[in-house]
């Protein structure tokens, strides 16, 4: 008797038990948003204009004119080398010259008088023009040993001393213009079509985390690497702070294409199947109820993922809390906290 009063009561409790209450979701209002295609890529930066600075010929260093990490102007003058008898010959060849000119001018007079024949000024001429050959040829040496900045930009560490013997091409000092830079990367070949010239990128550095560089894109190269069937691509970016360096690693982000308008949801709305991606989609209701939904993905960028097939605009769907959901299943939004849902997410700073 006492058994059949408790199985009774496990059988009027029963409906009670089965009865789960609402699971607490967020929920968000699947809606079209603009979409462009994007590549990423990895590139380097370089100055516009940059060169390692060298004396054109051997020497012993005997004046330095500039400090390491100088700016300086274009055509300043920053190393000589030691003279010698530079100098004495260049002013030996300058009395050569002169006395040449004196010959040509004094045979020339008497040709007038017919003193002279014309192959005694073509012999004059052709002498000084001889000597003033020579004397260029000296001051082109002398310039030689001269080490000049070529462009206004920053000069690095210098790396000679004074009295340091150099060889021909030992370099000086290095020099780069910092603004604007250069940003050198490659893209697949199937991307070439979608890119045009004065196209906008977005760069990032690690060097300063969560900051956007714009860059314009300059140059494409009209051959592929037939290795890799990548193509090099180059863009400009403004340096006034000059807070970019040359050689930094940096992540480029290229538009391509045409804008597209898909329907997007924050990626944490997806449940990952081996026989594809759901999302659980409200049931109006009183308490509302969910019901599961195979969606087609498309594209990803930052936190938000596109969907091709599977939903329709104005659908709700669960953003968070799907681990306790099976198909209808009661749930109660509470939207007070939401899932990220930005197509560029910065990394929050420390």
């Amino acid at each position: 008797m006492k058994r059949s009063l408790l199985a009774l009561s496990l059988l009027a409790a029963l409906p009670a038990m089965a009865q789960e209450p609402p699971a607490t979701v967020s929920t968000i209002v699947a809606k079209p948003s603009p979409w462009r295609d994007t590549i990423q890529a990895v590139g380097s930066l370089r100055a516009a204009r940059g060169s390692d600075l060298a004396a054109e010929v051997p020497g012993i260093v005997d004046w330095i004119g500039f400090e390491s990490g100088a700016d300086v102007t274009a055509g300043t003058v920053l190393v000589r080398l030691r003279p010698n008898d530079d100098e004495a010959k260049l002013a030996e060849l300058q009395a050569a010259a002169d006395l040449a000119a004196s010959n040509l001018a004094r045979d020339t007079k008497q040709f007038r008088a017919q003193a002279v024949s014309q192959a005694t000024i073509d012999a004059d001429q052709s002498h000084l023009r001889a000597a003033r050959a020579q004397v260029a040829e000296q001051q082109a040496l002398m310039q030689e040993k001269i080490v000049r900045a070529p462009f206004a930009g920053r000069l690095g560490l210098r790396q000679v001393d004074l009295g340091q013997y150099l060889p021909a091409g030992t370099t000086v000092v290095t020099l780069q213009a910092l603004d604007p830079l250069y940003v050198d990367f490659y893209v697949p070949q199937p991307a070439l079509a979608g890119i045009r010239i004065g196209e906008t990128a977005s760069v990032r550095v690690d060097t300063y985390p969560g900051q956007v560089f714009a860059a314009s894109v300059f140059a494409i190269s009209p051959k592929l690497d037939p290795a890799s069937r990548m193509a090099q691509v180059r863009a400009t970016i403004a340096n006034p702070e000059h807070k970019l360096l040359p050689g930094m690693f940096a992540t480029v982000e290229l538009p391509t294409g045409v804008t597209h308008h898909y329907l997007t949801l924050p990626q944490s709305a997806l449940v990952y199947n081996p026989y594809g991606s759901t999302v659980y989609v409200l049931n109006p209701g009183n308490p509302p109820t969910v019901r599961n939904a195979i969606v087609k993905t498309g594209p990803a960028r930052g936190d938000q993922v596109a969907v091709l097939a599977g939903l329709k605009a104005g659908d709700v769907v669960v953003t968070a809390g799907q681990i306790k959901l099976h198909p209808g299943s009661t749930v109660a939004v509470n939207n007070a906290v939401t899932p990220p849902d930005s197509p560029a997410p910065t990394p929050a700073e420390e």
